[in-house]
């Protein structure tokens, strides 16, 4: 397999990156690390955020515990659901993450319900919980988007424009490769090779202004559950494009529409419309 990747319109020509390293014959696979740096950073974002609001970071270390197991979780099933037609014939693999397979959706749908949960049993505020781990939640997307990087996977469409990515064919699975890529495949010395859109790069980057934008809002906020539902609807609102350009979509069931835009579009409304209603009712 080839290990190139490059951005040819911005000049950057990385000759070898691979996916994993070796420890001690083990492979650790770089999706994992990432993953677990975006983890631990969203933790102490989370546990910095709290001292700074008068509350107790040891809350959301313990929260992190269960939150993370249950993301993970979370984001495994919602990923399997939706593509089952890869797994319904290897049951095993179901379990098998380290290549990758977990949808950000499942993974905030079961951290929220964890939230919830903990709040109770703690007689904590969980839209307190949500507001200060939401900050570490969209800091934890975007570093963790980057593994996708590694793992060539969570690209778009054919594209020439500044940033487009290109990638060897063989380094990439084949279902998600479309005819227009085939369409414009160039072969360099017998390697052939396929250019697209960056969309993990494009979330990523997201995310960063996402966090940025939450961290100005959230001294303006009026009511505690207001800043994870501008979370909701601004990662929405970017997911909701960013989606319909990748080639790996998960697709609803008979219609064929992907799942992620249509709860990303829903999410944007509904938390806009929450935002609204409840800044309206505090006047």
């Amino acid at each position: 397999m080839h290990t190139g990747i490059e951005f040819p319109n911005i000049g950057i020509h990385l000759e070898s990156v691979g996916d994993h390293i070796s420890v001690m014959g083990f492979d650790i696979a770089y999706y994992g690390i990432i993953i677990g740096i975006g983890i631990l950073a969203g933790i102490f974002i989370a546990a910095w955020e709290a001292r700074r609001t008068g509350q107790k970071p040891d809350d959301y270390y313990d929260l992190a515990i269960y939150a993370v197991i249950f993301a993970i979780i979370g984001a495994r099933i919602y990923y399997v659901i939706f593509s089952w037609d890869m797994y319904k014939d290897d049951l095993l693999s179901v379990f098998n993450i380290r290549q990758g397979g977990l949808a950000i959706y499942g993974g905030v749908i079961a951290a929220v319900l964890t939230v919830i949960v903990f709040a109770k049993i703690k007689r904590l505020s969980a839209p307190l919980l949500m507001d200060t781990a939401g900050l570490g939640l969209v800091a934890g997307q975007m570093i963790g988007r980057w593994g996708n990087f590694f793992n060539r996977e969570a690209f778009g469409e054919y594209t020439d424009w500044i940033l487009a990515m290109r990638l060897p064919v063989d380094a990439v699975r084949g279902s998600d490769i479309t005819d227009l890529m085939r369409e414009h495949m160039e072969t360099v010395e017998g390697v052939s090779y396929i250019q697209v859109h960056p969309t993990f790069l494009y979330e990523s980057l997201w995310c960063l202004f996402i966090l940025i934008l939450m961290l100005l809002y959230r001294r303006h906020k009026r009511f505690h559950g207001e800043v994870f539902l501008l979370y909701l609807a601004g990662y929405g609102f970017g997911r909701f494009f960013i989606e319909r350009l990748r080639t790996d979509q998960l697709l609803l069931p008979g219609i064929g529409f992907p799942a992620s835009q249509l709860l990303a579009g829903v999410l944007v409304v509904v938390s806009i419309g929450m935002i609204i209603y409840r800044r309206q009712k505090s006047i």
